[in-house]
C-alpha cells in the first residue's frame, strides 16, 4: 500500500511540475497517435461511404473482411510490419525500422478498419435517407460520396476519436517495431510497461495519468465541437 501511495505522490509531482521525461515521451505519443489518426480517417472514412453507396459483387464478403479485421491482433501487425521494414524485408532499404514512421505505419493499419467499419455504419443508414434524392439530382459518385461525408461529419468525428483511441493505447505493435528507444520511439504506452518492469512506480502512474488525461481531453473537445456545431444550427 505504501508502495502505491508513495507512487501517485511522485506521479503528482512530476505531473505538477512537467517532468522533461513526461513532457517528452507525452509530445512523441501525441504526433504519433495524431498522424496516424489522420491518415487512417483519409483512407477509412471515404473507403466506408463508398462501401455504403455502391453494390458490386462479393461486397458483403468485403463488408464481414473489414469488420473482422476491427479485431486484428496488434501484435501480427508488429510482426509484419516488422518484416517488411527488416534489413532482409522488402522496404529495408527505406531504414524506417525502429523510428516513429514504423510506428505511425502500424498503427495505421489497426485502426484504418475500425474508422472505416464505423463510418461504413454511419453512411448506411445516412444513405438510406439520402439516396432518393441524390439519385434524381444525377449526382457523380464523388459528389455522393462527399454530400454524405458532410452531412455525416459528427458520426464520422465518432469514428476518428475512436481510432485515436485505440492508436494512443496501443503498445503490442509500437513495441516490436518502434524498440521503445529512449528519445527516439518510446511513448507512454511503452514507457509505463518499461518504468512497472523497472519498478518505478512514480514515472509509470505519472505516465499513465497522463494517457487517461489525453483520451479524456479528446472527448471533451469532440464533445464542444459537436455541441456547437448543433447549437449553429439554431
Amino acid at each position: 500500500m505504501n508502495d502505491i501511495l508513495q507512487g501517485l505522490a511522485e506521479a503528482a509531482r512530476l505531473t505538477v511540475t512537467l517532468d522533461a521525461t513526461l513532457v517528452d515521451i507525452t509530445l512523441r505519443s501525441l504526433q504519433v497517435s495524431l498522424t496516424a489518426t489522420v491518415i487512417a480517417a483519409a483512407i477509412g472514412l471515404p473507403f466506408g461511404a463508398l462501401l455504403a453507396i455502391n453494390r458490386f459483387p462479393r461486397r458483403r464478403l468485403v463488408i464481414a473482411i473489414l469488420n473482422a479485421l476491427m479485431g486484428l491482433p496488434p501484435v501480427v501487425v508488429g510482426l509484419l510490419v516488422y518484416i517488411m521494414l527488416s534489413r532482409a524485408g522488402p522496404l529495408g532499404v527505406l531504414g524506417l525500422l525502429f523510428t516513429p514512421t514504423a510506428m505511425i505505419i502500424a498503427q495505421v493499419i489497426i485502426i484504418t478498419p475500425l474508422i472505416a467499419s464505423i463510418a461504413h455504419q454511419a453512411m448506411r443508414d445516412l444513405w438510406a435517407d439520402y439516396h432518393d434524392l441524390l439519385i434524381s439530382l444525377h449526382t457523380t459518385k464523388r459528389q455522393r460520396i462527399r454530400a454524405l461525408l458532410w452531412d455525416g461529419r459528427r458520426a464520422l468525428l465518432t469514428a476518428a476519436l475512436a481510432g485515436f483511441g485505440r492508436a494512443i493505447g496501443e503498445v503490442g505493435a509500437i513495441m516490436i517495431v518502434g524498440g521503445n528507444i529512449d528519445n527516439v520511439t518510446r511513448v507512454l504506452t511503452t514507457a509505463i510497461a518499461l518504468e512497472t518492469g523497472k519498478g518505478d512506480f512514480g514515472l509509470a502512474l505519472a505516465l499513465g495519468f497522463v494517457l487517461i488525461a489525453l483520451a479524456i481531453l479528446v472527448n471533451l473537445v469532440m464533445h464542444v465541437l459537436s455541441r456547437t456545431e448543433r447549437d449553429s444550427r439554431w
